[in-house]
């Protein structure tokens, strides 16, 4: 059993990657090997519109054709049992190599045809988790609810199944004395890191948790 989780925040060390690793220890409770890839570490572009992946007959038909320090990636996760992808929202979507990075996971798998279906093999459960110093009662404002379903919609089409979890009002500099930020209030956000976040990494773990649970079950049923 494998989980892979790919990090789309430029930080290894933050909200993003911290929710992360959480999600990967729950997945390591319940006996699985993990892995965490970090996107900004790699030299990849997002799709080209080659089409190659939807040639007939086309000996990348189904398959990004592209080769970068991301093929490496993409042939890893088709071994994995769990993929968890991690992104701070950036003027109300993914980082811009986490979209490029889906635009490569998920297109090949897309089939052009009045019949929907995915040309993915398994059935593999797929979360999101994402990182905003939103607060949640603004995020009509920012359009991230649609940004979220949409994602976990895609994906539960191509994988089977996703799910995805955020944190909002999250903490963005370790002194705020030293950025001009004057909208949020440093005393707020630090209570809100102490008592909040800590609630979401546990919400992570139990992703991690439920969805190596969830592939032991559908093994078990073969």
């Amino acid at each position: 059993m494998k989980a892979i989780a790919i990090n789309g925040s430029p930080r290894k060390k933050w909200n993003t990657a911290t929710l992360l690793a959480k999600a990967l220890e729950g997945a390591v409770s319940e006996g699985a090997e993990t892995e965490i890839i970090h996107l900004y570490d790699l030299n990849f572009k997002g799709c080209i519109s080659c089409f190659a992946c939807k040639l007939k007959d086309g000996k990348s038909y189904g398959k990004c054709a592209m080769n970068d320090e991301l093929t490496p990636v993409l042939e890893k996760l088709k071994d994995a049992d769990a993929v968890i992808l991690g992104s701070p929202i950036y003027l109300g979507n993914s980082t811009g190599e986490m979209r490029s990075f889906m635009e490569r996971y998920i297109f090949p798998f897309l089939v052009y045809s009045e019949n929907p279906r995915s040309l993915y093999p398994r059935n593999t459960p797929i979360g999101y988790i994402y990182t905003t110093g939103a607060k949640e009662e603004n995020f009509d404002v920012f359009g991230l609810q649609k940004v979220i379903e949409l994602n976990e919609g895609v994906a539960t089409r191509i994988f089977g199944y996703s799910e995805s979890l955020y944190s909002t009002d999250t903490y963005q500099f370790d002194d705020y004395s030293k950025y001009v930020a004057d909208r949020f209030d440093p005393e707020e956000k630090a209570k809100r890191r102490e008592e909040v976040f800590p609630k979401d990494c546990e919400k992570a773990f139990e992703m991690g948790i439920r969805f190596v649970k969830r592939q032991k079950a559908l093994e078990g049923h073969k």
